[in-house]
């Protein structure tokens, strides 16, 4: 069985290889903590634009659907209700709105969502609280060997391909 870096289990290892054990490990959080942050970031971005989408899809529902919707719910009603014209094309307008709103009130969820998210001001908190630990880490001290318990040269181990 090996460490991470290679060396036996149970040898000792010297400053220099635990420290680069240590800013290979580093290097590696920081890398996976960029890695979330842009991976909430996406997240943030995707629910904007589907808040954005449904705003748009409201305005363009509202806008392109009132003239042809109008006259066919006006005169639909008119012909089941002998109401007024008049009557029939307000109904119809109050209809429309209905819809453009119910649209209106899914892009203000998603927006509030959108807004919620606040994925890379975690990531970087998180960073800074890892920086923070890392600075004020102190090495611990190690107890001088005694002559006669120095290991001899340790033979190295093959290492398994699992």
């Amino acid at each position: 069985m090996s460490a991470p870096d290679g060396s036996p289990v149970g040898a000792e290892r010297s400053i220099g290889q635990l420290f680069a054990t240590a800013t290979t490990e580093m290097s590696a959080l920081v890398h996976d903590e960029i890695a979330l942050a842009k991976a909430q970031l996406r997240q943030d971005v995707k629910r904007g634009a589907t808040s954005g989408g449904a705003f748009m899809a409201a305005g363009v529902l509202l806008l392109f659907s009132l003239p042809m919707l109008n006259f066919a719910l006006a005169y639909g009603i008119r012909t089941w209700t002998h109401w007024n014209l008049a009557i029939c094309f307000l109904l119809s307008f109050a209809a429309n709105v209905l819809v453009a709103g119910v649209l209106a009130l899914i892009g203000v969820v998603f927006a509030k969502k959108a807004k919620k998210g606040r994925g890379p001001q975690k990531v970087a908190a998180s960073m800074k609280e890892t920086a923070g630990v890392l600075q004020n880490a102190k090495p611990h001290p190690r107890p001088e060997l005694p002559a006669d318990r120095v290991p001899a040269a340790i033979e190295p181990v093959a290492r398994s391909s699992s």
